[in-house]
């Protein structure tokens, strides 16, 4: 006999959208995702304040709007910008998240993916702590992989990109530092999953 809804158990890795071993850390960057929006695509960012220096709790407060513009000369230049992702991973691997994943984060900006514009309303967003081009870590690939292998179990993702992928000239992150194979490897996922990649040269 199946219970009712109301005495199912509840999932131990999910709480309202919000994945229970992730720091969480809510950002008033987000909105409602439209009515009967499919969350299949994960877009994976890179991202580090000032570009190139690692740590120091920037990017955390860049995405709940409590940044210093004044503790920086770069943060003039982004003074005033109001952005967000649901998850962050530093670069020994740990994890945040500012929205939760049932809402709409603000991490794709201008997009398209496969003829639909507007990726926030579709897509989970994920940065990573680096320098757009550049290599990232190995503890860094294993939060990824192992986060992107929850998000699978719980929303219908088919696809990840990158953020170079949905608003090409725009945006050329994460960059060629990023390996993508070695994230389909750790996932076990079909090439189908990922961008295309160039054939290796003989």
């Amino acid at each position: 006999m199946t219970p009712p809804p109301e005495f199912e158990p509840a999932d131990p890795l999910w709480r309202d959208g919000w994945y229970t071993h992730a720091r969480k850390l809510p950002s008033p960057n987000r909105g409602p995702r439209p009515v009967g929006a499919l969350v299949d695509l994960v877009i994976i960012h890179s991202i580090s304040l000032p570009p190139g220096e690692f740590g120091g709790g920037h990017v955390q407060a860049l995405f709940t709007n409590s940044l210093d513009w004044n503790a920086h000369p770069y943060f003039q230049a982004i003074r005033g910008l109001e952005v967000s992702s649901h998850f962050f991973i530093e670069r020994r691997g740990e994890l945040w998240q500012f929205v939760g994943c049932d809402d709409r984060a603000w991490h794709a900006g201008r997009s398209s993916f496969n003829g639909r514009d507007n990726c926030n309303d579709y897509s989970i967003g994920i940065e990573l702590e680096g320098l757009e081009g550049g290599a990232f870590e190995d503890s860094q690939y294993e939060t990824l992989a192992g986060l992107m292998a929850v998000l699978a179990q719980r929303y219908p993702i088919t696809q990840a990109t990158g953020h170079e992928h949905v608003a090409p000239g725009r945006k050329h992150d994460p960059g060629p530092g990023f390996d993508w194979a070695l994230t389909q490897r750790m996932l076990g996922w079909p090439d189908r999953c990922f961008p295309q990649r160039p054939a290796p040269r003989d």
